[in-house]
């Protein structure tokens, strides 16, 4: 007697168990990004837990987009240095997922993996920064009050 899952995995290709393997590790990651905001958020004043909160939550929302419209290309396209830009994430990367997974497995994973990271940053600006200035650097004065950016 054959299992459907076994019948549909020898058809396309793919490992269920890799699958559910890499879908389980972003799952794990994704819950990192959660714990980094509790963390930041317990080593900040009260006062600060709302911002802290949204920056990691923007971080999420606005970098999983970007990433899917440029950072995966660059990280997995087929340039000489970093990648060449091909569009959005799609199934023309599909040579850049590991043996046995789906490619859309394998972008989700990536993707949690960048928001996570971006988390990290919002981490070592906590209490530095208001939530627009994070969002927009101009408001923190790089450029009106004669910062870095105006003396390049």
């Amino acid at each position: 007697m054959t299992n459907t899952v076994t019948v549909l995995a020898e058809s396309t290709g793919f490992s269920a168990v890799n699958t559910i393997w890499v879908l389980l590790g972003a799952a794990l990651v994704f819950f990192m990004q959660a714990g980094f905001a509790m963390v930041e958020t317990g080593f900040t004043r009260a006062k600060n837990a709302g911002n802290i909160i949204m920056k990691n939550l923007m971080d999420f929302c606005i970098g999983t987009p970007l990433f899917w419209l440029f950072g995966f290309g660059l990280m997995f396209g087929d340039g000489k240095f970093i990648g060449a830009y091909k569009g959005i994430a799609d199934s023309t990367y599909a040579s850049a997922a590991p043996d046995g997974v789906p490619f859309f497995a394998f972008l989700i994973f990536q993707t949690v993996f960048c928001a996570t990271a971006a988390t990290i940053v919002s981490g070592a600006m906590a209490e530095r920064t208001k939530f627009i200035s994070y969002c927009d650097p101009d408001r923190q004065g790089l450029r009106r009050h004669g910062g870095s950016i105006q003396q390049l």
